[in-house]
Order: C-alpha cells, then sequence, then structure tokens
C-alpha cells in the first residue's frame, strides 16, 4: 500500500474505531515483570510461538534469523519463532486493517521498524509499550545516545526495542570508478558523462539517497530539523525533483524504471551494469563481497555533506497474543552475543546498539574483532559525518512524490 493509502486508513481508523479496541488476550507482562521480576515473564513465554513480521530480502539476515536466533529461543526459553515477510507500509497497513476490523489477536507479535513505520503505527496506537524498561539487556544499551533513543525526530519511550544501528553509504568499484563524486555538482556531472551506469531503487533506501539530497539542498540538517514543514517542502522538493527529472535521460534505462528495491539494485552493480549501489547499512559492502554479490573492488564511501545514520527497532503489536514471547526474543536479540553474531561482515555487519563499554572484557574483545572491515570507512570516521534523521512526514512525501513525478506506474 502507498503511504497515501495508509494516512487514509489511519484517518479513518482513529475516527472510527477510538476506543473500541479488544481486551488484551494474555496476562500483561510489563506488569508481570514489575510485580515477579523477569523470571516470570520468561516462564510466561515457554510454549508460546512468535510471529514475526520482517523484510526477508537479504539471504544472510534469513539465515542469521533461521539457523542461529530460531533454535537459540527456542532451546533456552522453549520459544517458537516463525517469519512473515513484510516491510514499511506493508507492516502498517497489515497492524491497522487488524485494529479497524477488530480482531481480537494481530498476526504478527513482533515487527521490524523505524522512523516512518513507527510515525504511524503510533499514531493509530497500535503498538504496545512501554515494555523494553524490564527488559534486562536494555540496560547495556546507551539510551541516551540520540541516534538510539530518538527515531525519525520521535522519542522512542520505550515503545520499541532498539536492535541494529547503521549509516548509509554510497558503493562504487573502485577499478570502474577510481575518483567517484562526493558531491552534488560531481555526481550531477558524472552522471551525465556516463548515460546509463546510475540509479536509485524505488525502495527505503532509494527514498533515504532522496533524502539526503533534499536535506542538503535545503541548506543542511539544522535547516530542516524540528517539525515537518509544508511551505518549505514544497519549495526544495521542487527543486529536488527538477534536478531528478533533467538527469531522467542519462540514468539507467533512460529513467523509465527504477530498481525495485536494494536487493534489485545491488544485483545490477554486482553484474556491472551500473556503477553505483547504496545501502543503508555501512557494513553491507564486506557483506555483500563475502557472498559474492560484490566484486573484491567494491568499496563503500560517505558523500562530503555527511549520510544519514538511523537505529532499526522492534516493536510489539499492541493485539499480540503473545507478548511475554515477543520480549524475550526481544531481549534475546538486545543481548551481546547476539548482537555480537550480527555485526560480524560475514553473518549481516549490522551495527551493535550496545555500549561496549559496559559489556565484559570477553565481549569487548569479541566485538573489537567483529567490527574488523576493509572496504568502508571505520565506524567512529562514519560517525563524524552522519546527518541525523528528519521528521517522518518527508519520507511520507518523498515516497508520494517520487512515484507521482518519476516513476512510471
Amino acid at each position: 500500500m502507498r503511504a497515501t493509502g495508509v494516512r487514509l486508513l489511519l484517518g479513518a481508523f482513529l475516527i472510527s474505531a477510538a476506543g473500541c479496541r479488544p481486551p488484551a488476550t494474555e496476562t500483561d507482562p510489563v506488569s508481570m515483570a514489575e510485580s515477579e521480576g523477569w523470571s516470570a515473564v520468561v516462564d510466561a513465554a515457554r510454549g508460546q510461538t512468535v510471529h514475526m513480521m520482517m523484510w526477508m530480502g537479504d539471504p544472510l539476515i534469513n539465515e542469521y534469523m533461521r539457523t542461529y536466533v530460531t533454535p537459540a529461543v527456542d532451546s533456552l526459553y522453549g520459544v517458537a519463532l516463525q517469519f512473515i515477510p513484510a516491510q514499511g507500509s506493508d507492516i502498517v497497513s497489515r497492524i491497522v486493517t487488524e485494529l479497524e476490523a477488530g480482531s481480537r489477536r494481530s498476526g504478527a507479535d513482533v515487527v521490524w521498524i523505524n522512523g516512518e513505520s513507527f510515525y504511524q503505527l503510533r499514531q493509530a496506537e497500535a503498538l504496545y509499550g512501554p515494555f523494553t524498561h524490564v527488559m534486562p539487556h536494555t540496560a547495556l544499551v546507551d539510551t541516551d545516545d540520540p541516534y538510539i533513543s530518538v527515531d525519525f525526530q520521535q522519542p522512542v519511550d520505550g515503545m520499541e526495542s532498539p536492535w541494529g544501528t547503521v549509516q548509509f553509504v554510497m558503493i562504487t568499484d573502485s577499478l570502474r570508478v577510481p575518483q567517484p563524486p562526493i558531491n552534488l555538482s560531481e555526481l550531477d556531472a558524472w552522471v551525465r558523462a556516463h548515460p546509463g551506469r546510475f540509479t536509485m531503487d524505488r525502495s527505503f533506501t532509494g527514498l533515504t539517497f532522496l533524502k539526503m539530497v533534499y536535506i542538503e539542498m535545503a541548506g543542511g540538517h539544522d535547516v530542516v530539523r524540528g517539525p515537518f514543514n509544508e511551505e518549505r517542502y514544497r519549495q526544495v522538493s521542487d527543486s529536488l525533483f527538477n534536478w531528478l527529472e533533467g538527469l531522467k535521460p542519462f540514468l539507467w534505462r533512460d529513467g523509465a524504471s527504477y530498481p525495485e528495491n536494494v536487493t534489485e539494485l545491488h544485483r545490477l552493480f554486482g553484474a556491472g551494469l551500473v556503477d553505483f549501489s547504496m545501502s543503508n547499512n555501512d557494513g553491507e559492502v564486506d557483506n555483500k563481497v563475502i557472498q559474492g554479490t560484490f566484486p573484491e573492488s567494491a568499496v563503500g564511501f560517505v558523500p562530503a555533506f555527511g549520510s544519514i545514520r538511523n537505529t532499526h527497532y522492534l516493536g510489539i503489536p499492541k493485539l499480540s497474543g503473545n507478548k511475554a514471547a515477543a520480549m524475550v526474543v526481544a531481549n534475546f536479540l538486545l543481548g551481546p552475543d547476539a548482537q555480537i553474531r550480527k555485526q560480524r561482515p560475514e553473518i549481516w555487519g549490522d551495527g551493535t546498539v550496545l555500549d561496549v563499554e559496559r559489556l565484559s572484557p570477553e565481549h569487548q574483545a569479541r566485538f573489537a574483532e567483529a567490527v574488523a572491515r576493509r572496504r568502508t570507512p571505520a565506524p567512529q570516521a562514519l560517525r563524524r559525518r552522519a546527518i541525523p534523521e528528519i521528521a517522518p512526514e518527508y519520507m511520507i512525501r518523498l515516497n508520494e512524490d517520487f512515484r507521482r513525478r518519476l516513476v512510471v506506474p
């Protein structure tokens, strides 16, 4: 469902269904933890099945979840884990539709979300919480870090559990493009000089790229931070899409179509059909070289104007019938062993949300080994050029206008 449809659905739901939500289907696990301790939640979770709604476009992420996480939570806690492929607006539409229909239980117990999805689900009062304060591993998170405690300028307030932190990188082949363009004027000149060798996907990663260009054209993050500004958006987005429309004849397939998602963009880059890809995960370059998707000469870099850094999270739908098990799974995924494993480039390359200094010396040493990478700048160097997210409405509007002005139906 497009973002417009989601907004209309949210509006209809908030008008017609407010105050008519069904009762909880189990003892409240937060209350249980507060009165009896975390062990009571673990006991209540045993025998439950968690249905996790998540993006499943990366085979190594899927393998991490299926071959490591699934057997671990079964063995440790007696919790079964099943997966439902979905992301972004699809997650929002499914969860909100269940509320609107008066369902007693959701088809999902955990959802992988951030940004506009979190915003839309909060608007619909569709999430359970706050719940993270009773999870033991929350104590290992630096909750004062604004890149973790704030999601697209929205205070998280315990309504979603941080899972990983990443920063956007541009990706190229150092043999084909030894001196990549690092600002908009250089990129414009490069695209025009190399017809058909550049594009962006029309999903989350491509929209993040457009958002970065929007921030740069607006004059920087300090200009656009704060609530969504309609007048400014119209002015800057006109400049943005006029620029892109001018580039269309020089894009891949003359700008008549765009890769459906970042997986397809990666495939084009790996096959040598375009000279650039992109990723919201700064660890993905090494990850994709290890997979064989990218050539050994692939490198990641950050534009001169910086790149967006954010955190992705796990939320629990209000109508989940297995909240105790959902919290147990979220707490496991926040633990040092699970975080170390997914940070290894050959596993996933996803950045940790833990404050490593709070961990044992053994875990600190394992983290230091896990972050080793060859093809992108070190995490500390990336962070110095990080740009915080802007209000979620910008992503929603850019999505709508990209499809209206550039994407052929």
